[in-house]
């Protein structure tokens, strides 16, 4: 056994006298000072800090001095009415770890980044989830080093928390989170964008510093679907900006060879943290997916979360189906075993109104559980995890977006589910990331993460980066690489994409999507220019036949292979889109799902109330993932082809840009958009449009909002009201 595990086993037991704190102490300051027991070291240290009221108060100068020693200047600021810290050096050494700019404290090897990113170095950083890795954007904004400065974060949905994290430089930078927002002239500006708005945005002036969250998906093993764009992206601010880079992701063991040579970089592999993650295996050979072992595993699960009810768990699941099944069967297990209701959130009464009473989730967060899992609307899915950080709700059960770089408060993790989706199995990497959100730095010193599965086992996680390696490399990605940067000028693959024309080549660049699904489409459109017209040449909102046409052709020629589809056929996509931009309403969509769903064969032993809620879910993620991202898009790629030969043969052309930015944001007043990507309900906006000038500045909006007192003379339910205020 191990000295952290008897450690750990006598905490359990009652506390420690002197001679036995002492003793660990001594056995502790021996594993800091070497290099393979450091680790083992700090864990100590984490678990004392746990446990301060354990240990005798005549070794606290002692244990407080090896806490510096680790370089846990963090906690020594955070527990100093706790500690006995009178080390006059320590003093010194804790105030050079001292933010320049912020008023935090850096641990020991956020010290060592911050001084590489001082320096004329880029930096790409791989360190465990709970390593404060955030924290160093935060320190670069606010040293106002650079005037612009761009964040490409990896989805829509995690735009909005980085925005409020950094809206306290609203002074010195404009925030900017969508294409139509202009930057400033006359302070800095601070992009918070996808890798799709990064290449969707024109005028983009020069930018001195980039950062990527969450790097690995640069690789298409581990994000096929949007790594090209990312790697795009990366290239752009790279080549034609000559910005400075900071790269961050956990769990990662080596890059491409010889990137950080060549892009004066050097990559930073830690496992530095100051939480301790301790996985308890609960895994049985009687637990699985169907029948009778999908019952013992879920009853294990349930009992379990009984007992943790005096603290915040969150449960990873597979699918959004089975987050809102389990979810579901969660609560009502809870009110079988005596669980009341609890003071009624907020949200509550506004999903009463403008989704539905009969949806599950309302009872789920009357009894403290919450979900997540990127079928949600933004404002819904923002809410959830405030409530969850707040306390408010002590279950959370998700998906692999919570892993995906949301911050969370959890003191426990149940790794539930063995696969992303039916079939992908969790791998070692997935696994990490699921366990590190056990514990929280500054929150929760010791985070347990229950395995009801086996965990996968260790492996070497690298991470490849197409646009530097070509090898291989997508077409998307290749044609958007300078000529002088192209590795192999002799492939087959380089020599078709050089026959493109270079107007065409131009547009194919920007656009982002399959090459060779654009170059289709052209040709279709070119073939058809005079008998398709009807369909093709149109602007504002499209009739249901023009919008079929336009949207069955993408869906022909623009999807890749492995990207999912469901809850959309070809078929049923127009319909949908149609009826959603006839009724700009979450409720009608709802119910048009649900009578559709009735009728089909596979749920004909469901319950109405089961289908129900399976129809909310599949509304809501038509409306996150089609509506206002995916159609949107092909719109617009769909409406640079057409210009571009309708223009070609002198002739006028459509303008989709009107109906594809309504879309995206949700039928919503352009100057009022940006209220959207602040996660402020769409009912919200709709009560005040009237109040604010069509002609007021969008980055103005909110400022009116506030000076009028807007809010309180409108029809705001108090839901409503609080996501405005979040915003000031």
């Amino acid at each position: 056994m191990s000295v952290l595990t008897d450690l750990i086993k006598e905490f359990k037991s009652g506390s420690l006298d002197f001679e036995a704190s002492f003793n660990y102490a001594i056995l502790c300051s021996k594993f800091l000072l070497n290099s393979e027991m450091e680790e083992q070291g700090r864990r100590i240290i984490i678990n004392v800090l746990d446990n301060w009221d354990k240990i005798d108060e005549n070794t606290y100068e002692i244990w407080t001095d090896l806490i510096e020693s680790a370089g846990f200047y963090p906690y020594l600021e955070k527990e100093k009415n706790r500690l006995n810290f009178k080390n006059t050096a320590g003093e010194i050494r804790k105030e050079f770890h001292k933010s320049k700019y912020l008023k935090e404290y850096f641990h020991e090897e956020q010290i060592v980044i911050r001084e590489i990113l001082s320096s004329e170095k880029n930096v790409i950083v791989s360190a465990p989830t709970s390593f404060g890795k955030s924290l160093l954007i935060d320190e670069v904004v606010a040293s106002k080093k650079y005037k612009n400065i761009v964040v490409i974060i990896p989805t829509l949905a995690l735009i909005d928390e980085t925005r409020r994290r950094l809206q306290k430089y609203r002074k010195i930078y404009r925030l900017i989170v969508r294409t139509t927002q202009r930057p400033s002239k006359e302070r800095g500006n601070l992009f918070l964008l996808t890798a799709e708005r990064v290449m969707e945005y024109s005028g983009l002036p020069k930018i001195d510093f980039f950062v990527i969250d969450e790097f690995y998906k640069l690789s298409a093993k581990r994000d096929e679907e949007r790594s090209d764009v990312l790697n795009n992206a990366f290239n752009l601010l790279l080549t034609e900006h000559q910005a400075k880079f900071y790269l961050l992701g956990p769990n990662i063991d080596e890059i491409s060879d010889g990137f950080a040579e060549k892009y004066n970089a050097e990559f930073y592999l830690t496992l530095y943290s100051l939480v301790d993650n301790r996985q308890i295996n609960m895994y049985s050979e009687e637990f699985g997916d169907r029948g009778r072992k999908r019952k013992n595993k879920e009853k294990t699960l349930f009992d379990l979360l009984l007992n943790l009810r005096n603290e915040q768990t969150i449960i990873y699941c597979r699918s959004p189906a089975l987050v809102r099944d389990l979810s579901r069967r969660f609560c009502n297990f809870l009110k079988e075993n005596g669980t009341v209701a609890q003071e009624k959130l907020s949200i509550i009464e506004w999903l009463n109104e403008n989704v539905d009473p009969k949806w599950s989730l309302i009872d789920c967060l009357n009894h403290g559980i919450g979900i997540h899992d990127g079928a949600l609307s933004k404002h819904i899915t923002i809410s959830i995890i405030d409530y969850f950080n707040l306390n408010k709700l002590k279950y959370l059960f998700c998906t692999t977006t919570i892993i995906e770089g949301v911050n969370t408060s959890a003191k426990n993790v149940v790794f539930f589910s063995r696969t992303k989706g039916r079939n992908k199995p969790i791998d070692y990497f997935d696994y990490c990331n699921i366990k590190g959100r056990s514990g929280r730095m500054m929150v929760h010193y010791v985070g347990r993460i229950f395995n009801l599965n086996k965990p996968p086992e260790r492996e070497i996680i690298s991470v490849d980066i197409p646009f530097f390696e070509q090898n291989p490399v997508s077409d998307e990605v290749l044609i958007n690489i300078n000529e002088e940067d192209v590795k192999n000028k002799e492939t087959e693959q380089y020599i078709k994409l050089e026959r493109i024309p270079e107007d065409q080549k131009a547009i194919f660049k920007k656009n982002g999507v399959s090459i060779w699904g654009q170059a289709k489409i052209l040709s279709i459109i070119n073939e058809n220019y005079e008998t398709k017209r009807n369909l093709l040449v149109w602007s504002g909102y499209p009739t249901f036949i023009q919008l079929k046409y336009v949207l069955q052709l993408a869906w022909d020629n623009l999807l890749k292979k492995s990207e999912s589809k469901w809850p959309m056929t070809r078929d049923r996509i127009p319909v949908v889109t149609h009826q959603y931009q006839r009724y700009k309403n979450i409720s009608v969509l709802v119910e048009n799902v649900f009578e559709y769903m009735k009728e089909a064969p596979t749920n004909k032993n469901k319950s109405e109330t089961e289908i129900y809620d399976e129809a909310i879910r599949e509304a809501f993620q038509m409306l996150r993932r089609w509506f206002h991202y995916k159609i949107p898009k092909w719109l617009n790629v769909l409406n640079s082809l057409q210009k571009y030969v309708y223009e070609s043969k002198g002739l006028p052309s459509g303008n989709y840009t009107y109906f594809s930015t309504q879309l995206e944001s949700d039928f919503v007043r352009e100057n009022l958009a940006t209220l959207v990507e602040y996660g402020i309900p769409r009912s919200a906006i709709m009560k005040i449009e009237d109040r604010i000038s069509e002609s007021l500045d969008e980055s103005e909006v909110l400022d009116e909002i506030k000076s009028k007192n807007i809010i309180e003379t409108s029809n705001l339910l108090e839901y409503e009201k609080e996501k405005i205020k979040q915003n000031w």
